[in-house]
């Protein structure tokens, strides 16, 4: 599980209601099953107005993306493909066909499937480009979708507020009732404005953040496996990929020693 995802929420949720109680407030008055249908009925609803039904059925793989925490090793993985930069030149591309079961992350494994099939380079560059950008459009129509529901939540909270106001005024014969009936119609604002800035845009966030990691990573594998096919030496495989590492990490690669492979990766 990816734990800033909670952490965050919980944080966010929870200064919220600590808030409210410091200000003498009663948690009791922020349930309210009416404005909870308008805001999350009426946001799921609009959103889903705009989706197709391929679209709709990825939703749960969407959530699941932005809760699960899927981690890219990006200095391992220089370090896998200069092993294998090794083991081509010492055995050749076939040498390399008995390490692809040791590869379980699929883009890593496709590319240097290529390698040994013996694809011709540009066209592996092109397949390769072509995966990467498939990948990246795929993910931004999964982020579009949440902020989307960011978009429509707090103007379903507005319409909950506007529809409790209509109920208040009809009822304003009877003021004793209009303090808490005034009160319960504001706490449909309160839910769609929430929920947009701490679940909805934040989880649209979080997948962007996620989409650009992989893209980084499928990037990091391309330039590596090109340059495995055009024969380049382990050391100048590292020196080439040391650009998608942070300063420091580039440090810590410089000061490892080459070792040999052993048919896995990250």
């Amino acid at each position: 599980m990816d734990l800033p995802v909670f952490l965050g929420m919980a944080i966010g949720f929870g200064s919220l209601l600590v808030a409210f109680i410091l200000e003498g407030g009663e948690l009791v008055a922020l349930i309210g099953v009416s404005p909870f249908l308008i805001v999350f009925g009426g946001t799921i609803g609009a959103t889903l107005i705009g989706l197709s039904l391929e679209e709709i059925r990825s939703l749960p793989g969407l959530f699941k993306a932005a809760l699960m925490n899927r981690k890219y090793d990006l200095l391992e993985t220089i370090e896998s493909l200069a092993n294998y930069a090794v083991v081509a030149r010492r055995e050749g591309f076939p040498g390399l066909e008995k390490l692809l079961d040791g590869i379980s992350e699929p883009f890593f494994r496709t590319a240097l499937q290529l390698v040994v099939d013996g694809t011709d380079p540009e066209y592996t560059r092109a397949i390769l480009e072509q995966y990467i950008y498939t990948t990246s459009e795929r993910h931004a129509k999964g982020i579009k979708i949440f902020e989307a529901a960011g978009g429509y939540a707090p103007t379903m909270g507005i319409i909950g507020t506007v529809m409790g106001l209509i109920h208040v005024l009809s009822n304003i014969s009877t003021p004793d009732k209009l303090g808490p009936s005034i009160a319960l119609a504001f706490v449909a604002t309160l839910y769609g404005v929430s929920t947009a800035n701490l679940i909805w845009l934040p989880l649209a966030a979080k997948l962007k953040t996620k989409s650009d990691k992989e893209r980084i990573y499928q990037e990091l594998v391309k330039e590596g496996v090109l340059a495995i096919q055009a024969g380049k030496s382990p050391t100048a495989l590292r020196t080439a990929l040391l650009a998608f590492l942070s300063p420091s990490k580039q440090q810590e690669l410089q000061k490892q020693p080459l070792k040999e492979a052993q048919g896995s990766e990250t």
